[in-house]
């Protein structure tokens, strides 16, 4: 339960409570339930739109949300899981293979938070290490080179800062991907559907269009990290989380996510099929949009893109 949505618990509680005292009592309070059914659906609808970039945040990092491959099935036909960087390992924490989409083969893909805590531990609790960007990069080229289309799952708190990642060329494996993704010449589509934390993130970023979850964010630093960094105090997160504008309606204003996609009240974790309908649709217009350009249009395309985003006055 998250702090903004301890009223509608008090309200289940409430009816959980009647429903259990007119079993038991044999009592009809069957008037009294439907009132309070009815008031938590308004309260229910009330809290869920007038959410605070804070109680996104929250939604964000829930450890219930949809992962990359809770998506991958229910979008793609007959996903084929492909493994290794070709240099030091696999990297659990980025996953990626081919799959079809409505007939068309793409290339998937994104990065992988656990279930619950051994997972998480073997994912490396969706933070990659540079053998997971060469890897993700491998099959971009390979996606290149036979003509599919490529898609993304962002999801990920930043790259792995350990010891090891950065002996083995961290900065460096995110930086090759930013080069090498921009010049790609095949149609890239990428969506945040959780947290999307700064080189991490932008590392599987560099598309043609950037879509993000309805309660999902993105940004160069965490909430806390900047409340720390500018107030030196990190618990003035909430207030950092307001005036970084990492929501993903503050991006599309700011013309860095290009499409939000809708999620069922409450949140992508209360109906996970409707929310990979509402996923896949997406991917299917803007993927139509993307076949009529040529190469150098695809590239430029691009290229126009982070050239356009962010606003300014003179």
């Amino acid at each position: 339960m998250l702090d903004f949505e301890k009223p509608l618990f008090e309200i289940r509680n409430k009816i959980d409570s009647l429903k259990e005292s007119q079993e038991k009592n044999d009592v009809d309070l069957s008037e009294e339930i439907e009132m309070l059914e009815a008031s938590l659906e308004r309260e229910t609808e009330k809290v869920y739109t007038n959410l605070k970039p804070w109680d996104r945040v929250q939604l964000a990092r829930l450890q219930e949300r949809p992962t990359s491959l809770d998506y991958i099935p229910l979008i793609f036909d007959s996903f084929i899981e492909l493994h290794g960087d070709r240099n030091f390992r696999d990297d659990p924490a980025m996953i990626g293979g081919i799959g079809y989409l409505n007939g068309q083969a793409v290339t998937i893909v994104g990065q992988q938070r656990g279930k619950d805590t051994k997972d998480n531990i073997y994912r490396n609790f969706g933070m990659a290490h540079p053998e997971g960007y060469r890897k993700a990069l491998r099959l971009m080229k390979q996606a290149e080179k036979f003509n599919r289309p490529i898609i993304t799952f962002i999801d990920t708190k930043g790259a792995y800062p350990g010891k090891a990642a950065e002996e083995r060329g961290q900065s460096e494996s995110i930086a090759k991907n930013l080069v090498e993704m921009a010049a790609l010449t095949v149609p890239v589509i990428s969506i945040v559907i959780g947290e999307g934390g700064s080189g991490g993130a932008l590392g599987l970023g560099i598309s043609n269009r950037v879509l993000m979850l309805e309660n999902s964010t993105y940004s160069v630093i965490s909430p806390e990290g900047a409340s720390a960094l500018l107030w030196k105090d990190s618990n003035l997160a909430k207030i950092a989380a307001e005036t970084m504008k990492i929501t993903a309606k503050d991006l599309q204003e700011l013309n860095i996510a290009d499409d939000v996609v809708a999620e069922p009240l409450g949140g992508a974790h209360h109906d996970v099929s409707t929310q990979a309908a509402n996923i896949k649709a997406k991917f299917e217009n803007h993927l139509a949009a993307l076949s009529n350009l040529d190469e150098q249009a695809l590239v430029q395309d691009r290229y126009e893109k982070f050239r356009n985003i962010g606003s300014f006055n003179e």
